[in-house]
């Protein structure tokens, strides 16, 4: 199950869905105002967004547990699912996940409470959210021209600015899980994040520690490389495919 970020939709997992769909059953979805799904009458908190997809899945008759990969502050709507249900996940995927510690840091560096507008998102950046509009330079089209057009578009921005404004309570949401158990989880960093964002590498660090079956990577790419450049892509798969064997065989991950 593929959980997108901040101005990303499902269109966004175009290099990602068939390089594992050879071997699994692969779901990309959009959340409430993302992509093709329909707006939600009131702003969507990570709570709201995992009731959702519980809701989503059981309708569409696919049944868990499930293998959870989450993009930026995709990592925090993942964790935020896993926490209310986590006899439905069987691994995870945290691709550069954003910082959802930062966001109650004892340092009292804190983000709004209710952010309303774009404004907001370049003081986000340092919590690892994406750029205001997606670069979708490395995605194969169709995929590029959907997310080009979804990004720059009036409904892009305001589903930005929704997600924004939620963003706090997401991050507090997300809090809540705090362990895995021993239940597979990769945690793939970008080398960009970790040499630009100040205690991005402690963080990474913190959400591979939710398990004991662990592997912590550096991957050569940009933040939004990891989805649409091609040799981020590839790290993404492979360590997807990586969670997956684990899940099958009962194996330990591999450390790299």
């Amino acid at each position: 199950m593929l959980l997108s970020g901040l101005g990303e939709f499902s269109a966004s997992w175009a290099r990602i869905v068939p390089a594992v769909a050879g071997t699994t059953r692969v779901c990309a979805y959009d959340r409430a105002g993302q992509g093709w799904s329909e707006d939600a009458p009131q702003i969507q908190d990570g709570l709201r967004a995992a009731a959702d997809l519980h809701t989503l899945l059981d309708r569409a008759g696919e049944d868990g547990p499930y293998v959870l990969v989450g993009h930026s502050s995709g990592g925090s709507y993942a964790m935020t699912y896993a926490s209310r249900y986590p006899e439905q996940v069987a691994g995870a995927v945290l691709l550069d996940a954003s910082d959802p510690y930062r966001a109650t840091a004892a340092d009292g560096e804190t983000e709004p409470s209710a952010p309303a507008e774009l404004a907001v998102l370049p003081g986000l950046a340092r919590l690892g959210i994406g750029q205001l509009v997606p670069s979708t330079s490395g995605l194969p089209e169709p995929a590029g021209g959907q997310v080009r057009a979804f990004g720059s578009s009036p409904r892009g921005f305001q589903n930005m600015a929704d997600e924004a404004a939620a963003m706090p309570a997401v991050f507090s949401q997300a809090q809540a899980l705090t362990t895995l158990g021993s239940t597979p989880l990769v945690v793939l960093s970008a080398s960009e994040s970790m040499q630009t964002l100040d205690g991005w590498s402690a963080a990474q660090d913190r959400m591979a520690a939710l398990s004991t079956d662990t592997s912590h990577r550096v991957a050569d790419a940009t933040h939004a490389g990891l989805l649409d450049d091609e040799r981020g892509a590839e790290a993404s798969a492979r360590a997807i495919a990586d969670v997956l064997d684990a899940v099958r065989s009962g194996d330990p991950l591999p450390t790299d």
